[in-house]
């Protein structure tokens, strides 16, 4: 069993060793690895007079993670969707979706393509994560092969991962977006971490 552990830590040094990030690559702040602390920063593709993101939170208060300035006549009560974005379980409280109002009717954004439509063209950092995260794409800014990025008038390149399945694997990705038309492309950099614990990665 120690032979095991020691060659897992040995085969884990060499992968994070080949996983090099350039220089001119800036870590990705802290605060942006929560989807909750994006949302702020879009900027829709469209003009609305109001939106708000929320959860499928039964109580109201709860379920209201950011809305934008609203004239202090206007409500939206609608129906929650049966499925949104970023869906983490069944039941309460286990996905996001958007309610925007355009010309004095709701509209719903409750897929994740709908999502990458809300976003369009991609005007920043926060902007690129989200859309990246659509995609299944995450930040870990534990590391600088998980969480650096560098931006220029046409392109966001990040350095992301992935997690999944159970044993838990990790792995980087360097993603690339172009902010006209929100495209990837994506180049994988190795796995960096396996853990038989699903819960700690």
């Amino acid at each position: 069993m120690k032979v095991i552990i020691a060659f897992s830590l040995i085969l884990s040094n060499l992968l994070y060793s080949q996983i090099k990030v350039p220089d001119d690559y800036k870590k990705i702040p802290d605060i942006l690895d929560t989807a909750e602390y994006l949302y702020p920063f879009i900027v829709p593709d469209k003009d609305y007079a109001y939106w708000r993101v929320l959860s499928n939170d039964m109580d109201y208060e709860k379920a209201v993670i950011y809305e934008s300035q609203a004239p202090d006549f206007m409500t939206i009560n609608e129906p929650v969707p049966e499925r949104g974005f970023f869906q983490k379980c069944i039941g309460n409280n286990c996905f996001s979706y958007i309610l925007a109002c355009k010309n004095e009717k709701s509209v719903y954004f409750s897929s994740e393509q709908q999502l990458r439509d809300f976003i369009g063209t991609v005007d920043n950092l926060p902007e690129a994560i989200l859309l990246a995260k659509t995609y299944g794409y995450s930040v870990d800014t534990s590391n600088r092969f998980t969480g650096a990025y560098k931006m220029d008038n046409r392109h966001f390149s990040m350095y992301l991962m992935q997690s999944k399945g159970c044993p838990a694997v990790k792995e980087s990705f360097l993603v690339t977006i172009n902010r006209r038309t929100g495209k990837l492309e994506v180049k994988r950099n190795g796995v960096y971490a396996k853990d038989e614990n699903c819960t700690s990665l």
